[in-house]
């Protein structure tokens, strides 16, 4: 027998919460993973742009060698203090190291203080201490020149290496060339969208595609201001790459799947005029009309 494949409650895809309930990792560890694309997730079937979790990707997760420690260790975060002794280095060498982006932050937070903390995989930070090459920069007395002269002029490329691998989280779970070039206008001002995307109707459409800040605050409020910051590319060449991806792609979206316009106006149509009913003969017109429907007068005898 044919037909369509009926889906049962127990193949059903699950929510994120529920994901992280059945591999008994914390919430914020689960968004971890699928951020770095080691738990794969589906679009919610039943709208609203969420995603879900299939029941054989909670299996295959499952069934990888030393779960779920093996998984843990992997989007294991830390702050300042505990990646400089991760690396053996003082807390100050540290973050002059990640603001010349020798190591890319995972995530942040803004703390009661409005202050951005940076977090750091502690997997990344153990593969940086044990490569030969950056021995230098761990263990000298002082920086070397070059990028000392970097933090001198103010160089910070956390804000831009942070955009950089969230850009890589956002095109993992784009499934088409809206979506996608939702992904680089997400980090690009609403000025710099209007330059690459001169068409409303399709700017309009671009904006249902586009990913704000990963942060729950208030619009309008001093934590989005601040989210909103670190989300917008602010080095030219940076947005000089944004602006030439998005017009790529919404150019290949504008192939595949245009954007929706209005339909067009048109004028009104004048009502035709009705027709006489069927077997009452036309009325003449004129003088001639009008001395044929005067009533007969009867002549004297």
């Amino acid at each position: 027998m044919t037909g369509d494949t009926i889906t049962t409650p127990h193949e059903r895809p699950v929510t994120p919460s529920r994901a992280a309930r059945d591999l008994g990792l914390r919430r914020s560890d689960l968004d971890l993973a699928v951020h770095l694309g080691l738990i794969r997730t589906v679009p919610d079937e039943g709208g609203g742009g969420g995603r879900r979790v299939t029941r054989s990707e909670l299996a295959r997760v499952r069934s990888a060698e030393g779960f779920p420690d093996s998984l843990l260790a992997r989007v294991e975060v830390v702050g300042t203090a505990e990646a400089a002794r991760l690396l053996d280095v003082p807390a100050g060498r540290f973050t002059r190291l990640a603001r010349l982006g020798l190591v890319v932050p995972a995530k942040w937070y803004l703390n009661r203080y409005r202050a951005v903390v940076w977090l750091y995989l502690a997997e990344e930070l153990s593969r940086f201490a044990g490569d030969e090459g950056t021995a230098p920069l761990l263990t000298a007395r002082r920086m070397p020149e070059g990028p000392r002269a970097l933090l001198d002029a103010g160089v910070d490329l956390r804000p831009r290496n942070w955009r950089g691998r969230h850009r890589g989280f956002l095109l993992r779970q784009a499934d088409g060339p809206w979506e996608r070039a939702g992904a680089f206008a997400a980090f690009l001002d609403p000025v710099e969208i209007a330059e690459a995307v001169p068409d409303p109707y399709e700017r309009s459409h671009l904006n249902r595609f586009r990913p704000g800040p990963p942060v729950n605050s208030a619009p309008g409020s001093p934590a989005a201001h601040i989210a909103e910051r670190l989300m917008t590319a602010d080095d030219a060449d940076e947005v000089a790459l944004l602006r030439t991806e998005l017009t790529a792609l919404v150019r290949e979206a504008r192939e595949t799947r245009p954007a929706p316009r209005p339909m067009p106006r048109q004028a009104p149509v004048a009502p035709r005029p009705l027709a006489p009913p069927p077997g009452r003969p036309k009325a003449p017109r004129g003088l001639l009309g009008r001395f044929r429907r005067r009533p007969a007068t009867a002549t004297a005898p």
